[in-house]
């Protein structure tokens, strides 16, 4: 489980609150010969975010017709956000149809200027 501290120092650390850099869902799988490793399955662009105060969740929306969301832009917000908000978990939507996922780690991409949340399949 990753919560919204995790994101935030990650995001410091990684690429250094770099406010060009886009954000992206990155989908990852199993592979089905070796269990231990992991498959890239796919990636979408994050176009937005929401804070959903009953589950006390951090929510990313995928929309592919949406203009990519920008480190700048979700930052800003993230550092006013109080204290006892930091803790809760960041998941992302990848459709209305499915119930948000569990992001199970954070990546960046320095080339493509790239933020990625991955989740599995």
């Amino acid at each position: 489980m990753k919560v919204i501290i995790d994101l935030i120092e990650d995001i410091r650390e990684s690429i250094n609150n770099n406010e060009r850099y886009s954000i992206t869902a990155m989908l990852l799988k199993e592979d089905t010969l070796n269990p231990k490793n992991l498959i890239y399955a796919g990636e979408a662009s994050v176009s937005s975010f929401y804070v959903d105060e009953i589950s006390k969740e951090l929510i990313f929306n995928v929309d592919t017709k949406e203009k990519a969301l920008e480190i700048g832009e979700l930052v800003k917000h993230l550092l006013i956000m109080e204290m006892e908000k930091m803790m809760y978990e960041v998941k992302l939507s990848v459709s209305d149809a499915h119930a948000p996922k569990a992001l199970v780690g954070f990546g960046f991409n320095a080339t493509d200027a790239k933020y990625a949340l991955f989740i599995m399949a």
